[in-house]
This record gives C-alpha cells, sequence and structure tokens, in this order.
C-alpha cells in the first residue's frame, strides 16, 4: 500500500484548537490524536473521518494527506524512546505525565543529548515561578519569553542549523504555538523539533492534550512508582515514524514483539502479585519473568542525574537496542540475571 500520512503541520497550523473542532463534528479527539500519531494507519481511517478534518482544516484531501514522504527519525540513544516512540525530526513531541513521573528528567536529558549532537535548544519560560525548571535550563542555549523572541533566535542562527523548542503546555492553550508556526516560514518549519511539556500535570485527563503530535509520551504511575525510569509507557506512547513503511522491518518486528511480551507481562503482574509466581503456570512463568527483564533492560542511566544515582549516564545507539530486545524476548529467561539488567546501558556480551 502507498506510504500515507496526514500532514500533522497543516492541521496544527490551521486548526490550533482541534480538540473542540474535532467534538463540534462529531469526531472522537483520540481518534484523531491516533491517527496523527500513526497509531492509526491513515488507510485504515474512516473516509468520513478524514473528510471532515480537511473541512476543519478549510484544505483538500490532497493537501491534508502526505504520500510517500520520508520521516526521519532523531536517534536519542535512550533506549525505550528510540524503540517505541521515535523522536520524528521537526516534528512535535507531547510529555503526557502527572508531577512526579519524571518527566522533566526526561526533558532535561533530552535537552542535553541534542545539544551534545548540534543542535541549537531553546526554551520559552512559561509565565510565574517555576523552579522544577531549573534542572531542564542547564543545557538550554537560549531562554526566551515570547515567541517573537524564540523566531529571533532561529533565523539569527541560520537555515544550516537544527533546533530543539522546548514550551509549556500553557502555550498551546493560549494560541501563541499557532502563532509561531504562523511566523516560521516552511523552510525552517521542518527543521524546528519541538516538545511540549505540560508542567500542571493536566494533559493526563484530556483526550487531545496539545493538539496533532507526530510523538506522544505517555508517563506510567506503576513505572514511576516502582521506579523503573524513564517512566515511559511502552504500550501507550507512539509516533507517526511508527506508520506504514517509514519505520525499518526489523525494527518494526521487534517493536511489536517487545509491546506484545510487555503487554502480556503486565496482565500477569496482577496475577502474580495476588498469588505469587507459583500460580503461574510454566509457559505464562516464563512470558512473565521475560517480561520482568525486558522492563528491567529499558531502565537507562541518565547523564543529568549522574549526581544523584551514582551511575554513568549511557547511549545505546538503536541497532544495540533491536539486538539486545531480541537476545531477551527469544529466551530463556535464565540467561540474563533480573539483578544485573537495572539501569544498565548494553547487555553483557
Amino acid at each position: 500500500m502507498e506510504n500515507l500520512r496526514l500532514n500533522v503541520p497543516l492541521l496544527r497550523k490551521r486548526v490550533p484548537n482541534l480538540t473542540t473542532a474535532a467534538k463540534s463534528v462529531g469526531l472522537r479527539p483520540a481518534t484523531v490524536s491516533n491517527l496523527s500519531t500513526g497509531k492509526i494507519p491513515v488507510g485504515r481511517a474512516e473516509v468520513r473521518t478524514i473528510v471532515a478534518l480537511a473541512e476543519l482544516a478549510g484544505c483538500s484531501l490532497d493537501e491534508l494527506i502526505l504520500r510517500g514522504e520520508s520521516v526521519e527519525m532523531i536517534e536519542t540513544g535512550i533506549k525505550t524512546l528510540d524503540l517505541f516512540a521515535p523522536v520524528a525530526k521537526g516534528g512535535t513531541v507531547g510529555l503526557v505525565a502527572r508531577p512526579g513521573m519524571g518527566q522533566l528528567v526526561v526533558l532535561a536529558e533530552l535537552i542535553y543529548r541534542m545539544k551534545r549532537n548540534g543542535f541549537v535548544t531553546i526554551l520559552i519560560k512559561p509565565d510565574g515561578n517555576h523552579p522544577e525548571l531549573n534542572d531542564v535550563l542547564d543545557d538550554v542555549d537560549f531562554v526566551v519569553e515570547t515567541i517573537e523572541e524564540s523566531v529571533k533566535v532561529i533565523t539569527a542562527a541560520g537555515k544550516d542549523k537544527e533546533f530543539v523548542l522546548t514550551a509549556d503546555r500553557s502555550f498551546v492553550l493560549n494560541g501563541e504555538m499557532f502563532k509561531l508556526q504562523e511566523l516560521l516560514d516552511d523552510q525552517f518549519l521542518f527543521r524546528v523539533t519541538t516538545f511540549l511539556v505540560d508542567l500542571k500535570g493536566e494533559a493526563v485527563d484530556e483526550d487531545l492534550p496539545y493538539g496533532p503530535l507526530d510523538t506522544l509520551w505517555q508517563f506510567d504511575a506503576d513505572l514511576a512508582a516502582r521506579h523503573k525510569y524513564p517512566a515511559v509507557n511502552p504500550i501507550y506512547s507512539t509516533s507517526s515514524i511508527l506508520e506504514g513503511s517509514y519505520l525499518d522491518p526489523l525494527h518494526h518486528s521487534i517493536q511489536q514483539r517487545a509491546q506484545k511480551l510487555l503487554r502480556r507481562y503486565r496482565e500477569l503482574r496482577s496475577i502474580v502479585n495476588v498469588h505469587g509466581q507459583e500460580r503461574l503456570p510454566g509457559s505464562e512463568l516464563q512470558t512473565y519473568q521475560l517480561g520482568e527483564r525486558l522492563e528491567a533492560y529499558l531502565t537507562q542511566p541518565f547523564y543529568v542525574a549522574e549526581a544523584y544515582t551514582g551511575k554513568k549516564g549511557a547511549d545505546v545507539s538503536l541497532k544495540d537496542t533491536l539486538n539486545d530486545v531480541k537476545r531477551i524476548i527469544e529466551g530463556p529467561s535464565e540467561q540474563f540475571e533480573l539483578e544485573e539488567l537495572h539501569f544498565i546501558g548494553n547487555l553483557p556480551a
């Protein structure tokens, strides 16, 4: 099938308050969100949904649906992100979490890594006093207070630069992010990778908290409570890169197998928590133990947290992540001690 995806930048530009607009024409915000991130392929969407979105955006179907365009992945070196919900270069990433789930640590780590890789990092400071942002600011090149200031920084830096822009959800709600997309020429729009964070923790309760996204990172309360960081949910986090043939077939295959294993492992955990592992039949016990090990492997030490954890930060290439995950899910579980997998980089040889 021809590679199809929604023109998410166009939707963001034309329909800034998509949640309200979608509901007004009878569309479920969750459906629109899943179409935007690729969780629901465009080819499987109802025709009336696509037509309604085109009408909301005031564009033709040809403008709304992109055919065959490539989507470039930014490899972060963070295992769970690169495997389950990759960052699309020039796209918008939304972090959905309640306070205390570690979203700002993930954000600080990403800014550190992307600055190290040559990106110009910009943060638009929200109104009010936000001491929780102090650690994030360490590796930000430019801290600005308005959308206009961010545009000046981008245009002054030149066309040969790549940019990371970080903003709070408040800029989405007040329409300022829409203004940014209006001010930037198309030649810059696809060179600015945007991270949207929710300092108030209200996005968790919204169906479409940021409008259309290219990547959604849904943080998980259970992972955070058990100190399995980064606490990004591997089942509900997603990315437009996962749609169609954008993803390498090997990556897609391993990602799907890993999600299937973790989904079943999470179901079995509820049984084990009540009755213990002895109540599981042999095949299910093996599944549980493999899932337990994969979950442990997906934890990772961060550079920005070295002073607090005493563990040196680790980079893991996507190639190594895929190889390691494949080794784990193909078992047997006895090949790795569970305690040795927490907060490591690569698997031991």
